[in-house]
C-alpha cells in the first residue's frame, strides 16, 4: 500500500519539474521577443535617423563647399560630391541598421566579395555609368549649364549625377542620356567658350559689284551693339555657284549672345543687300519643250515680280505644262 503514495509522489514532482520547464521556456521567448521588439525598435530609429542625417549631411555638404571658391562657380561637381555624401550616409546607415538586427556584417562582406564578379558581370551598365560620370567629373568636358551636342541630342546641361545626364532641349524636353553613352560619343560643347563665331552665306548676282556686297554686309555687323570688335567681321567670296556668288559674313559674338545676333545679321544683310540694289538670285523654273513643235509650250521664266518673261502672269501658262 505504501507505493500508492510514492506512486503519487512522482507524478507531483513531475508536474512540478513540466511546469517549471514550461515557465522557463515561456520566459525565455518573452525575454526573446523583448530583445527583438527592441531591436526593431531602434533599428527603425537608425533608418530613420539615416534618412534624416543624409538630407542634413546632403544639406550641410552643399552649404559649406558653396562657400568654396572652386565650387561655388561649379554646379556640376557641387551636385556630384552632395549626392556621394548622400549615398555614403546611406551605407552606414544600411550597415549599423543590419549590426543592431544582429547580422554579422563581416560575413555580409565576405559573401558579396565572393558574388562581386556575379553581380559585377549583372551590373556591368549601371557600374559603366558610374565610372562614366566620375571620368566625366574629372575631364569636365562640360558643366551644368552648358549647351552641348551628344548622341544625336543637344540640350542645356540640367543635371550630372552617377548614372545619367540630363538636359533640357530648346522645348523644354527633358533628354536623360546614361554616362556610359555621353564618354563613347563625340562632345560637342556649343557654349564651352566665352566667344562663338556666327558665319551666315549670302548669295549675290554675277553681274553685282562684290566688294559693295562685302562692304554692305561688313557695315551691318559692324553697326550690330553685340558683334565684337576683335576679332573683327569679316566678308568674302566663299563660292561659285550655279546661278550665284557666294558671299560670307563671319562676326564674334559672346556665346549668350549668339542665337539673336546671328538672326539680325541674317536680316539686317538681307534689307541692306536690298537697299544697295544688289540683287539675292533664286532659283528660276524653266519650262523645257519637249513633244510635237505644234503644240510646245512657252518657255517661262520665273521673275522676282511673280511674271513671266513673256509679260504674261506665270499662272497663266500653268495649263501649258
Amino acid at each position: 500500500m505504501l507505493s500508492l503514495p510514492t506512486s503519487l509522489n512522482d507524478a507531483v514532482a513531475a508536474g512540478q519539474e513540466a511546469v517549471s520547464l514550461d515557465a522557463a521556456v515561456v520566459a525565455k521567448l518573452t525575454d526573446m521577443a523583448g530583445d527583438l521588439a527592441v531591436n526593431l525598435s531602434i533599428a527603425v530609429l537608425i533608418l530613420v535617423a539615416t534618412i534624416i542625417g543624409a538630407k542634413w549631411a546632403s544639406r550641410l555638404t552643399r552649404r559649406a563647399l558653396s562657400k568654396v571658391r572652386g565650387f561655388r562657380h561649379d554646379p556640376t561637381v557641387l551636385s556630384f560630391v552632395v549626392q556621394v555624401v548622400r549615398v555614403v550616409v546611406y551605407i552606414i546607415g544600411f550597415i549599423a541598421v543590419l549590426q543592431r538586427l544582429g547580422v554579422q556584417t563581416t560575413s555580409i562582406i565576405a559573401v558579396l566579395g565572393a558574388a562581386s564578379l556575379a553581380v559585377g558581370l549583372a551590373l556591368q551598365g549601371t557600374l559603366s555609368n558610374v565610372a562614366a560620370g566620375v571620368l566625366l567629373l574629372v575631364l569636365r568636358p562640360y558643366k551644368v549649364g552648358h549647351v552641348i551636342e551628344v548622341g544625336g541630342a543637344s540640350g542645356t546641361v540640367q543635371r550630372l549625377d552617377l548614372f545619367t545626364t540630363q538636359l533640357s532641349n530648346a522645348n523644354n524636353h527633358k533628354i536623360v542620356v546614361p554616362n556610359s553613352k555621353v564618354l563613347n560619343e563625340v562632345i560637342v560643347n556649343l557654349t564651352g567658350q566665352r566667344t562663338r563665331r556666327i558665319e551666315i552665306n549670302f548669295t549675290v548676282g554675277y553681274g553685282d559689284d562684290l566688294n559693295r556686297a562685302r562692304q554692305v554686309l561688313a557695315d551691318v555687323a559692324v553697326a550690330h551693339e553685340k558683334v565684337l570688335a576683335d576679332p573683327a567681321p569679316w566678308t568674302g567670296v566663299t563660292g561659285l555657284l550655279d546661278s550665284a556668288v557666294q558671299v560670307s559674313l563671319q562676326a564674334w559674338v559672346k556665346v549668350d549672345d549668339w542665337w539673336q545676333t546671328q538672326s539680325d545679321l541674317i536680316q539686317g544683310g538681307k534689307e541692306a543687300l536690298d537697299a544697295a540694289d544688289i540683287e539675292i538670285p533664286f532659283p528660276h523654273q524653266v519650262a523645257v519643250p519637249y513633244g510635237d513643235e505644234a503644240v510646245m509650250p512657252v518657255v517661262t521664266v520665273r521673275t522676282a515680280q511673280g511674271r513671266s518673261d513673256d509679260g504674261m502672269d506665270e499662272t497663266s501658262d500653268g495649263d501649258q505644262g
